[in-house]
């Protein structure tokens, strides 16, 4: 639990920033500046880090009081026929609040990254999953194969924290694990054991992903192909991957789908859904699907749970209607549907709205440099940091607090949204 050892000094701050959220940081305050002290990592650090900047709202760039910002705002919503509300990269609580903006104004309600979302979310609903959790990989995981995915730059203490952990509830040598790469390699040390040993890497270019794991599946199953090699993969190869998966005590595949840009992402997903379901037939095996960031995986349990669905959903028929493909951000904005952008940006002034010609109200973490300065900009808090709040890390099933560390004066995404909410009845 996080708490003060002294004036300005926090411990066992949780992250917001990265999938895993990171609960042991140690984290100074001197004013409205952060420092992370200890267990920072190239995710944490220059995210707990930002300065805070211009902290005034706007309107078409120039400085506005709150609530003229608010009431601008609220007037675009009553005037817009189909607004979208998208980015939503926020906590649990402004999650909610965003919904119920949606719902109220028959808005479309999205996530920035939901396009990575929908490479796992599509193998779910077509045919289910069996996965786990980091605890149990940080105490039970003896092989770990890493599909098409370097989990470095996007998740920097994945290993530190639940592969080359020293303990565990059973007594196991973590420096036994035994790590694989299948397609991309890891650019950087990560994955090496504490006594130095390699992960074994089989490569291939990404594109040819699909092939590989189709064959891998085929060899799981035992149905053996009529060929020499895939993707420049021998199939003895790919046969001892297999045997090896079958040995496994707590086999655990793992990959990041938003690092995969090759068509059908879906399709290859599914694949691995349906090794580990094959492998668990013998043995014992299950996934752990990597992502998380920008408060992604809360989006998705909030709209799950107070809709029925995942994000991308409209509300324009007056109930939530749940379509990826016409309720994607980057297509309403191009097809032109959409006449009103609400974007929601707590965690990062880099993650701007996209450029488009129709009214932009941006909900940013203040500081925001625009390309294209939106119609409103009001600046929030972010948090973890500004505010207290709850967030959801890449397993789903841990709702992590968040503590406020600083008082900056700024709003919360939910106290923004609630307000323009009560302005609008």
């Amino acid at each position: 639990m996080f708490y003060h050892t002294q004036t300005g000094i926090w411990e066992e701050v949780p992250s917001p920033f990265c999938g895993i959220a990171a609960d042991d940081l140690k984290v100074k305050v001197e004013g409205n500046r952060l420092t992370i002290i200890e267990n920072g990592c190239p995710v944490t650090q220059p995210a707990f880090e930002q300065e805070i900047g211009d902290s005034t709202p706007q309107i078409q760039g120039k400085t506005a009081r709150l609530e003229t910002a608010i009431a601008r705002t609220v007037k675009l919503l009553r005037q817009s026929r189909f607004p979208l509300i998208s980015g939503l990269a926020t906590d649990v609580e402004g999650v909610r609040a965003a919904l119920a903006l949606a719902d109220y104004y028959g808005a479309v309600i999205d996530h920035m990254d939901s396009e990575a979302t929908l490479r796992n979310m599509l193998a779910l609903q077509a045919g289910g999953w069996i996965t786990t959790t980091l605890g149990e990989v940080r105490n039970r995981v003896d092989l770990l194969l890493v599909v098409g995915s370097d989990i470095e730059p996007c998740f920097p203490r994945f290993f530190e924290r639940y592969i080359w952990n020293p303990e565990t509830l059973f007594g196991q040598d973590t420096a036994q694990r035994e790590i694989i790469y299948l397609g991309q390699s890891p650019s950087g040390q990560a994955a090496f054991g504490p006594n130095g040993h390699a992960p074994l890497i089989i490569p291939c270019k990404q594109e040819k992903l699909p092939e590989v794991v189709a064959v891998l599946r085929a060899q799981v199953a035992g149905r053996p192909l009529q060929a020499e090699s895939v993707a420049g993969i021998t199939m003895e190869k790919i046969a001892a991957l297999a045997n090896r998966l079958k040995q496994a005590q707590y086999g655990v595949i793992t990959w990041a789908a938003e690092q995969w840009t090759f068509p059908h992402a879906e399709l290859t997903t599914q694949m691995l859904y349906e090794i580990i379901m094959a492998l668990n037939k013998t043995s014992r095996c299950s996934g752990l699907p990597l992502g998380g960031r920008n408060g992604q995986a809360a989006a998705n349990q909030v709209c799950t749970w107070q809709t029925g669905y995942p994000v991308p959903i409209s509300f324009a028929r007056g109930y939530p209607d749940y379509d990826p493909y016409h309720y994607n951000t980057k297509r309403l904005l191009e097809s032109g549907e959409t006449d009103t952008l609400i974007w929601i940006s707590a965690f990062d002034q880099d993650d701007t709205p996209p450029i488009t010609s129709i009214p932009t109200v941006v909900l940013g973490r203040a500081g925001m440099n625009f390309t294209q300065v939106p119609e409103v900009f009001i600046p929030i808090g972010t948090p973890g940091i500004d505010h207290a709040g709850h967030t959801y890390r890449t397993d789903n099933v841990i709702a992590v607090p968040l503590r406020k560390l600083r008082d900056s004066g700024l709003p919360s995404t939910a106290k923004i949204i609630n307000t323009m909410l009560e302005r609008s009845y």
